[in-house]
Parts: C-alpha cells; sequence; structure tokens
C-alpha cells in the first residue's frame, strides 16, 4: 500500500502477580500515517511525543529498517505522521507500542506479509518479554510466555466485565530502574506462594470472581513489594480506590502509574473520589481494548 493509518494501543503488564506474563490493552493509542514518498521524514503531534531532529534516531524507523533487514528487503522512504495518547516512561506500554509500529510499518511498505505470530515473536524479542507486546497486537487481556526453546506462548481471556481507571503521575520511571530494584533470586516458598497467588488471580478472572482477583492482585510477591517505593503515593493509592470501590490497584507495568480494575457502572464515581485526592495526576478512565493493532 502506498498510504495506510497503523493504530497500536497502550497497554498494562503485571496485573499485580503476573510479572512478565499478564497484561491487558487499554483505548489509549499511537497512530502512524504512512505515505511512501522520496525521502525519509517524521512529523510528530502530541505532547507525550519527543524532539527528533534526524529520522534514523527514529526508534520506529529502526525498528522497521531492522525488520526489512531480517527479511532481507530494503525499506522505502515514507513520509510518517505520528500522533500519541500514551505517555513516556510511565507504564503504559510506550515502547511496545512503538516497536510493534515500527514493525508493521515495515511489514506493509515491503509486501512481507508477516503472521500475527511472527510480529508477536519478533516484537517480544526485541522488548525481552511479551506481556506488553501481545495485548498491543491481540487486544485484550493477554497471559503469554517465552519457553525455554525461544518460543512465544499465548492465551485470549475472555472479555472481562470491568473497566480500569489509570493514575498517571509526572513523574517518569525508566524499566531499567524499576527493575534494579529487583531481587536476583526467590526463595522455593517465596516463589511458591508468589506463583500460586497468580494463578489463583487468573483463574477468579476466568469464573468471573473479580472480588477475589483483585485480592490477589494485591498480593503480588514477585516485584511489586520491591518497587512500591519508587513509586509515588503508592500506598495511599491502593487504599482510597478500594475503599471508593475497586476491586484491586495495582502498579502498571514498571510504574509509576498506577492502574485500578473497578466494576462498571462506577468507574466515574471512583475516579471522582481519586481526583480530589491526586490533583497533580492525570486520572483516566479507560476501557479495555478488545482490537489491538489495526491497519486502514
Amino acid at each position: 500500500m502506498n498510504q495506510f493509518k497503523i493504530t497500536v494501543p497502550a497497554s498494562s503488564a503485571n496485573m499485580g502477580p503476573g510479572f512478565d506474563s499478564a497484561g491487558l490493552a487499554v483505548n489509549r493509542f499511537l497512530t502512524l500515517y504512512v505515505k511512501k514518498q522520496e525521502a525519509w521524514s517524521f512529523k510528530h503531534h502530541g505532547h507525550f511525543l519527543p524532539v527528533i531532529t534526524d529520522y534514523r534516531d527514529h526508534l520506529i524507523y529502526q525498528i522497521a529498517k531492522q525488520t526489512a533487514e531480517r527479511y532481507e528487503k530494503t525499506l522505502p522512504a515514507c513520509q510518517v505522521t505520528i500522533e500519541s495518547e500514551i505517555p513516556l516512561a510511565r507504564g503504559l506500554g510506550s515502547s511496545s507500542s512503538a516497536v510493534l509500529a515500527g514493525i508493521e510499518l515495515a511489514n506493509q511498505v515491503c509486501d512481507l506479509s508477516l503472521s500475527t505470530e511472527q510480529k508477536l515473536q519478533y516484537g517480544t524479542e526485541i522488548e525481552g518479554h511479551p506481556d506488553n507486546i501481545a495485548p498491543a497486537l491481540f487486544g485484550g487481556v493477554i497471559i503469554s510466555t517465552t519457553t525455554p526453546g525461544g518460543d512465544v506462548e499465548y492465551v485470549s481471556l475472555p472479555a472481562l466485565d470491568l473497566d480500569v481507571i489509570v493514575y498517571i503521575p509526572i513523574v517518569e520511571l525508566k524499566t531499567k530502574a524499576a527493575r534494579d530494584v529487583l531481587p536476583d533470586n526467590f526463595s522455593r516458598r517465596d516463589a511458591t506462594t508468589a506463583s500460586s497467588i497468580s494463578n489463583v488471580m487468573i483463574a477468579s478472572l476466568l469464573s468471573g470472581d473479580y472480588e477475589l482477583a483483585g485480592k490477589m492482585m494485591e498480593n503480588d510477591g514477585f516485584h511489586e513489594p520491591f518497587r512500591a517505593e519508587l513509586i509515588p503515593n503508592y500506598e495511599i493509592i491502593k487504599q482510597e480506590a478500594k475503599i471508593a470501590g475497586a476491586y484491586g490497584t495495582v502498579i502498571s507495568g514498571a510504574g509509576p502509574t498506577m492502574i485500578s480494575f473497578v466494576p462498571k457502572g462506577k468507574t466515574t464515581e471512583i475516579a471522582a473520589h481519586m481526583e480530589t485526592l491526586l490533583p497533580d495526576y492525570e486520572v483516566a478512565m479507560l476501557e479495555i481494548d478488545q482490537n489491538g493493532l489495526q491497519i486502514e
């Protein structure tokens, strides 16, 4: 195609104890308007996008070029106009959205005909784990893993009867800093407990017991106890959201954004309560995006 649009949703990883495995897509989007032309150019619209003076430094261009070269193709020049509703370094999958956009850009302009499984595999290789890549690609809530042999496997959960609220602070938190505070090893007892909590959370989501799912979300042992000190207002947000009626509130990805899973019909009420407590935050009522990456 000589002219097309790519839309990739934001995503939230972990859902508490589903560390590097569970994730969901939400209805904020990275959008690319692409048109082939004689020379490369990138135009940014939106305050969430960084300033780029040389197209060769652009992450989306770099991923597209790598993807084309992976399949021994030459990437043709394009004009790419980008809009984004996804804040950077806030735990909403901005890098995964950009990675998928780059892969899809090359897929379209080089006629690669990549399957969704190929996009998932390559995106996971770049990101290191599939917890953001998979929901951004497929939409919905996805449980995914990389096997010891390197294959990426995933399961899409049925649509959940709940909404989400995110609390986005003005500060950034780089994923590396959030990973550096994690322990290198867990005792067998601690790993077993944390793993079983994750299992019960997923099972309770599938059975529709959102009260139990929220309880399990807030009892993670893999990462939240260690990252909590990096997250502004961590305890206050969890406690007040629960009082207001949320099922559970956890760190979104590596943070510093936090995310509440809430009953449908109570979103506005809970968000209004949290806005009064967090005047310096963006408190956003979101829905789980069921569509994932889209091409028009």
